[in-house]
């Protein structure tokens, strides 16, 4: 297990128009009309027709209320699934991907369709308290257009850690990110994430915070892959916890990435690696890399037999300045090794 307690520095709803004083309350795809104007919309639970997605046209101020959970019929499709932009509370009821019907170890790198992202989250202010089960692939989308503040998620994949007659003895679920982010001004917290790949994700953006999280199973917190001409900044991860992941933290970029720079990243690190899609492979060095400190509070590392500790992995003169690791403890398995990069400073490799 590793803890992690330092500072790294549902359908479619849109409008412009202004919500009536009413309350709505839809219970099939069909009640979805009527409830565009009205400034509280009640979810009823039902099944989403095979091949639909759920989507709604809300006006602005709207507040989404979930009172059941909500099921979607299987089909190969390219989804999504459910797209919000308005304010939800899902009062602890779930959303259910069907999984198991889709899964066959390929994820979205092949095989079946796989509806992905299942959810696609367009909204600023609040989402809370909702759970999502067995997503065919990626769960979560984020782009909100203002501040957003997510709280309280319970995604559970973990029925597709074991193999089936699809997967050629690997977990069915594959692809199944947690949380995957390309904006700003964003805060995850409190939230569960058991999954088979990356927590969370951040391609792009600035002002994320990622605090109070417990990640099982998967890839861990990746930011990443930095392309060409991308800026990721002010990234703040805190007190989260990872249990059998295959590692923290990953910093990975493009090999032929340009132009890129990614900044004010200050905690825990297991890989940072200027070579993907390559693990570890020949590093490029279109992205800088600077500022990736561990500060405040410990962070303890404690990895398996065979594992390396800390593995960093830049291109010549990719990496710059000096990086302060004396937060970091880190015990079990290999030190391993840093490439073309010599500014650690409070932390032996």
């Amino acid at each position: 297990m590793l803890t992690l307690s330092a500072i790294l520095a549902l359908t479619v709803i849109s409008a412009a128009n202004a919500a009536t004083d009413c309350t709505a309350t839809i219970s099939s795809l069909s009640d979805v009309s009527g409830a565009k104007d009205c400034t509280t919309v009640n979810i009823n639970g039902f099944t989403v027709p095979a091949g639909e997605g759920f989507t709604l046209s809300l006006a602005t101020g709207t507040t989404v209320n979930l009172n059941g959970n909500i099921l979607f019929g299987n089909k190969s499709w390219a989804g999504p699934l459910f797209t919000i932009s308005r304010k939800l509370n899902g009062n602890g009821f779930i959303f259910d991907g069907g999984g198991p019907f889709y899964w066959d170890g390929l994820g979205s790198n092949g095989g079946i369709t796989k509806p992905h992202p299942m959810m696609k989250i367009k909204i600023s202010g609040t989402f809370e308290n909702v759970g999502v089960v067995n997503s065919p692939a990626q769960t979560f989308s984020v782009s909100n257009p203002g501040p957003l503040v997510i709280s309280g998620m319970n995604i559970d994949n973990s029925q597709g850690n074991s193999p089936n007659s699809q997967s050629n003895g690997m977990p069915a679920a594959h692809n199944t990110d947690g949380f995957d982010c390309s904006t700003t001004d964003l805060t995850i917290q409190k939230s569960t994430i058991q999954n088979q790949d990356d927590c969370l994700a951040i391609n792009k953006g600035s002002n994320i915070v990622f605090t109070g999280n417990t990640c099982s199973g998967g890839h861990g917190i990746s930011v990443g892959s930095v392309s060409s001409d991308v800026t990721v900044s002010g990234i703040v991860i805190s007190d989260n916890t990872i249990i059998d992941n295959d590692q923290a933290l990953r910093i990975k970029m493009d090999a032929t990435a340009t132009g890129s720079t990614c900044t004010g990243l200050r905690q825990f690190g297991v890989l940072i690696d200027q070579s993907y899609p390559d693990t570890l492979g020949t590093p490029g060095t279109g992205v800088i890399l600077s500022d990736v400190n561990f500060i405040g509070s410990t962070t303890s590392l404690t990895v398996n037999s065979g594992a390396d500790q800390v593995a960093v992995n830049c291109g010549e003169n990719a990496c710059t300045g000096t990086w302060d690791w004396s937060s970091l403890k880190a015990s079990g398995g290999d030190a391993g090794e840093v490439v073309n990069f010599s500014g650690i400073t409070g932390f032996s490799v």
